[in-house]
């Protein structure tokens, strides 16, 4: 089955966020951005507009970052939005497919996966975490954000409702397949990584949490 395709979003990708979260989304993508300065070889899922790469770019200056997006509009945005910074010339833009992409072994001391991975069902995610943490060096941190559903309570009636809602939506406009939220958190954890900072944002709707590979030593986790 064909990819979803975010291009018919990609202009108004931004303004959409806030009408529906405020700048709650933004702030769970970027709160912890500044952990990765110092790293020299990173892997960003998923880019969408170009906006972490943007911010991320001043934050490591001389690492190599690779930028995968399956969705042509998505890459052209984030094309136009690079154009004007300096260091535009150490990102390399790839539209392709996460899923059938071959990412190169242990090469990235990196990985950022900013709501991505709830575009997955559970069998292809866990394919996929297995296929980046393959291509990790050791001492790979990898900074996730994505939709969650807290345990209890009105908290998980509300994220239940907000995320039936945001799936139906990206299933019409995308062609997104899934309708509920593969298990990220345990599977980043079951590939060898350890959550080390964590955040919530609209009542634990919205999570952003740094991990670092296990076994690595304090200096290289953070």
């Amino acid at each position: 089955m064909p990819a979803p395709d975010f291009s018919p979003l990609a202009r108004g990708y931004q303004a959409l966020e806030w009408l529906a979260f405020g700048g709650d989304l933004e702030r769970a993508r970027f709160c912890l951005l500044e952990r990765l300065a110092g790293r020299r070889s990173i892997l960003i899922l998923g880019e969408g507009d170009g906006r972490c790469v943007a911010r991320l770019l001043p934050l490591v200056p001389g690492a190599r970052i690779d930028c995968v997006d399956v969705s042509p509009g998505m890459v052209a945005r984030t094309s136009s939005r690079l154009a004007p910074l300096p260091g535009r010339e150490a990102v390399n833009l790839i539209c392709a497919d996460a899923l059938t992409r071959e990412f190169p072994p242990a090469t990235y001391d990196a990985v950022v996966t900013l709501f991505f991975l709830d575009c997955f069902e559970p069998a292809p995610a866990a394919a996929l975490v297995g296929r980046i943490k393959a291509a990790t060096v050791p001492g790979a941190c990898w900074l996730f954000a994505d939709f969650r559903v807290p345990e209890r309570g009105l908290p998980r009636l509300r994220a239940r409702l907000w995320l039936a809602g945001l799936y139906a939506f990206f299933r019409w406009q995308t062609g997104l397949r899934p309708r509920a939220l593969p298990p990220s958190e345990a599977l980043i954890e079951q590939a060898g990584f350890r959550r080390e900072e964590s955040r919530t944002f609209q009542w634990g709707l919205l999570v952003s949490s740094l991990y670092a590979a296990r076994g690595a030593p304090p200096s290289l986790q953070l």
